[in-house]
Order: structure tokens, then sequence, then C-alpha cells
């Protein structure tokens, strides 16, 4: 069946094609976004944000937890960057950097 599977599906090679580099694009943006220094720059957006009054503490508690989780995945300091590491998300106590209104 696999010269016959072959010729039947032929016409779809175009858009297997266009899924594959679709795929391929979408794995380096997200790679990119959750590199370390992306990420870091990112908390530092969050913190003048907060420190100019554009956002409220609230907002900021949830998107600087969110950055950090996706900064400890990514190996970046303070996570191992694997799923079993030492990282852990219970150690951030005092978060350096964090200032309260």
């Amino acid at each position: 069946m696999g010269v016959l599977s072959q010729v039947v599906l032929f016409p779809l090679a175009p858009v297997r094609g266009v899924v594959w580099i679709a795929e391929r694009v979408r794995d380096m943006a997200e790679e990119e976004m959750c590199h370390p220094s992306v990420l870091r720059a990112r908390l530092a957006a969050l913190n003048e944000a907060l420190e100019s009054g554009a956002i409220g503490p609230e907002k900021f508690d949830r998107e600087e937890d969110r950055l950090l989780d996706l900064l400890e995945r990514s190996g970046g300091p303070g996570g191992s960057g694997g799923p079993g590491g030492s990282g852990g998300s219970g150690g951030r106590g005092g978060r350096a950097g964090v200032r309260t209104p």
C-alpha cells in the first residue's frame, strides 16, 4: 500500500510542508519567548509599569508569578530548568528587586 498511498496523498504534500513550517515557526517563537533574558526584560518592564501606576498590585502579582514560573522552567536563576529540579516554586519568599507600593 506504500506506493498507492504516496500517489493518492501526493496532492497533499504542499499542505504537509506548510504545516511542518508552521510548527517549526511556533516552536522557535515559544523558545524565544521563554528565553531567560527575555523573561528578565519582561519582569523589569512589569516593575516599571507597577512603579508608574500603569498596573495595580494584583495584576503585578499575577503576572510576576507567571513570569517567575516560566523563568524557573527555562533554567533561569533560581531554577534548574528540569521538572524534578531543586529550584522548586516554594522558595520565592522575598523577591529581589520587587518594591511594594
